[in-house]
């Protein structure tokens, strides 16, 4: 069962994996599940009439250090880890059947409760080994976009020199850090009917609370009373002008990250006949996501990476040309100012 879609070069190595796992390589089933953003390949496996994730990744050589998916697993947030082998890049998983969010919570406000809630979870376990530079991650992405010269104009030269002055304000080095996913879309997230699994953790490390938060929010808040009940169930009432100033400069940059890996991908499943559509007048990002919903695009074909990339860029813009922007970049440089000071 195992070679009909299992890489040959990989059979052995997942035969080993069953072995130690489950005590057998007899495989029933084998599903492919990608349909995602990973570079990994993802199946549904079934071994004794029970389901699994099978995942095959890149060889990794830190076969030794905890992964952020195991801390999770043992935790609960994450799926039941069977095996794991960094060498080979195998890792079999629960696999958990899922179904949509809103089927049972009728009311959006309580799903933003649980979400921020399931967030602040992910931000109380124990502190990941792994740690990146925030601010060197979208300098980087930033540096790379604009050194393709395949998109420019106002929009884009606009919004860099918004980034420049959130670059410029942001608390980068804040010491305030915490075990982040740094991907939570609803793609990484399973909902069994009671509980809110969160999978795919090849992004996980230590890093700014704040970056969790606004990409979730980018996802399911639209509105300011949906913004106060979010992070109200996060930080309890307690929630300040200053957490608010934060979020909302976090969620712009989060999806001018999101609309660079956007338009990296569209590079890639491009049609070697076509051009790339540089208009961006008149994309907006609800309209994108309606047409992601109803299935008129989706976000495994060239067409609906180029329209979420483009939806994504103009949002942001638009919250960089707000007077909630300016208020919350005065904030956030008066708070640095007088951190420096020693106030």
């Amino acid at each position: 069962m195992l070679n009909t879609l299992i890489p040959a070069e990989r059979i052995r190595a997942v035969e080993i994996a069953l072995l130690k796992a489950f005590n057998t390589t007899e495989v029933t089933e084998v599903i492919l599940l990608n349909g995602g953003l990973s570079s990994a390949v993802v199946y549904k496996i079934v071994v004794d009439e029970q389901a699994y994730v099978l995942k095959l990744d890149s060889p990794s050589v830190h076969e030794n250090m905890i992964s952020s998916m195991e801390i999770a697993a043992d935790a609960d947030l994450a799926p039941a880890v069977y095996y794991l082998n960094r060498t080979d890049g195998i890792t079999i998983t629960r696999f958990i059947t899922g179904m949509p969010m809103q089927s049972v919570f009728k009311s959006h406000n309580v799903l933003l409760s649980k979400l921020a809630k399931t967030i602040k979870s992910i931000h109380e376990l124990p502190l990941f080994s792994k740690e990146n530079s925030l601010l060197h991650t979208v300098d980087g992405l930033v540096a790379a976009f604009k050194a393709s010269g395949t998109w420019s104009g106002q929009v884009f030269e606009e919004c860099f020199a918004h980034y420049d002055l959130i670059r410029n304000h942001y608390p980068w080095e804040d010491a305030d850090r915490v075990s982040s996913h740094n991907d939570l879309n609803p793609n990484n997230m399973v909902f069994d009917g009671e509980k809110i699994w969160i999978i795919d953790w090849d992004a996980a490390f230590l890093n700014d609370r704040y970056v969790d938060l606004a990409i979730m929010a980018n996802f399911y808040v639209t509105t300011d009373e949906q913004e106060n009940i979010f992070l109200e169930s996060y930080f309890g009432r307690n929630s300040s002008d200053y957490n608010k100033a934060r979020f909302f400069v976090m969620r712009q940059v989060c999806r001018l990250v999101y609309a660079v890996l956007m338009f990296k991908l569209s590079d890639t499943t491009k049609p070697a006949d076509k051009e790339h559509d540089l208009v961006m007048e008149g994309v907006t990002l609800k309209d994108v996501k309606d047409q992601l919903g109803s299935g008129k695009i989706n976000l495994g074909t060239y067409q609906g990476q180029l329209l979420f990339g483009k939806g994504l860029w103009n949002e942001a813009l638009n919250g960089m040309r707000s007077e909630r922007f300016n208020l919350s970049i005065e904030q956030l440089a008066e708070v640095h100012e007088v951190g420096l000071s020693g106030k």
